[in-house]
């Protein structure tokens, strides 16, 4: 792998400028840019033709190889390949602490959540058993605004309804998606259904009592509440990270037993698409953005979870079941801990 260095786009570096339908690429001295080598390093950065004030490194190693305006006034980077990888693999290793922290958290979930009145603690609660039973989104509260797309933070009443322990939420997602998610919970329709049925405190859904105010649950109330109960740099999207690794080691565990590597490449294809499915993204985010590239290794090798399937089975329990999560959450823990160790040693 090069050795990657700093880039910093305030600093100098090749301007993009529109001539007729295509572009020119010009260095900070005005020079324009003939280089092969260099052209085919950008081409190969897919920079979109829509934006605007593009900035690209004039080094290959850069870690930020190129960044720019995009049409709705946001910046985007492009990083090196390196980087990414890099990333990727420090995100997936976060995991473990992510796991190792979870039963602590859903201890002081529980305790929240028995508490009678709505406070902030209980609310925040719910919405913590809400990420973790469900495969939400944690929206911000400009997004929500300027796309009329929403999160969790950013759930309104209408959007849900409650009937007996089931919660069903009906909204308009990421990409103007209509998504519907249910999560069969007391403890959480016991607390939506008091915040449905309040008086005052405006459209928003999470929302607890001050006094004689209501107010509103932010998307960093809720990463703050993670964070402090935990201990550990955690957010929202780490659930969401974790159960598709989760919903994944699953799918495999449970696939028909293959006998050749197309027939493990067809396994690991229908158990990414079921995992797209519940997330709400496409296959190819969800195997690139959210499920732990280990477990999927670790399947190659002949290794799932599908003892701990069994032991669940033998014991008459519901595979799926709030009582059965950490159970199967504890043996993919152990693979992924296993195939960490491996790659040390190696």
């Amino acid at each position: 792998m090069p050795r990657l260095r700093r880039s910093n786009p305030n600093a100098p570096g090749i301007r993009r400028r529109r001539v007729g339908r295509g572009f020119t690429y010009h260095r900070a001295d005005g020079e324009k840019v003939t280089d092969p080598e260099v052209l085919a390093r950008i081409a190969a950065l897919a920079i979109p033709p829509a934006w605007t004030d593009v900035w690209i490194c004039p080094w290959a190693n850069g870690h930020i190889q190129a960044m720019g305006t995009d049409a709705r006034g946001r910046r985007q980077y492009r990083y090196h390949d390196v980087w990414r990888i890099r990333r990727d693999a420090e995100k997936f290793d976060h995991m473990l602490v992510f796991a190792q922290a979870l039963p602590r958290l859903r201890e002081v979930v529980a305790e929240h959540l028995a508490s009678p009145d709505l406070t902030r603690d209980r609310v925040l609660a719910c919405a913590a058993r809400l990420l973790d039973l469900g495969f939400f989104r944690i929206g911000t509260e400009g997004y929500a605004e300027e796309n009329n797309t929403f999160g969790l933070a950013t759930m309104r009443k209408k959007h849900v309804c409650v009937d007996g322990d089931v919660v069903t939420f009906d909204f308009t997602a990421k990409s103007g998606k209509r998504r519907i998610q249910s999560v069969v919970d007391p403890d959480v329709a016991a607390v939506v259904r008091e915040l449905k049925d309040r008086r005052g405190g405006g459209f928003e859904l999470l929302a607890f009592r001050d006094g004689g105010r209501w107010v509103d649950i932010k998307s960093t109330d809720i990463n703050a509440y993670l964070k402090q109960h935990t201990g550990e740099d955690i957010t929202a999207k780490d659930f969401r990270t974790w159960n598709a690794t989760v919903l994944c080691a699953v799918g495999l565990a449970v696939s028909t037993a293959a006998r050749s590597d197309s027939a493990r490449k067809r396994a690991v294809a229908r158990a990414v698409k079921e995992v797209a499915h519940y997330l709400g993204n496409t296959p190819a985010v969800c195997r690139k953005s959210y499920i732990d590239p280990r477990i999927v290794d670790r399947y190659h090798a002949g290794a799932t979870v599908q003892d701990a399937l069994v032991a669940l089975e033998d014991d008459n329990v519901v595979v799926g079941s709030g009582t059965t999560q950490s159970s199967v959450e504890a043996a993919v823990l152990d693979l992924l801990a296993e195939e960490s160790a491996g790659a040390r040693a190696a």
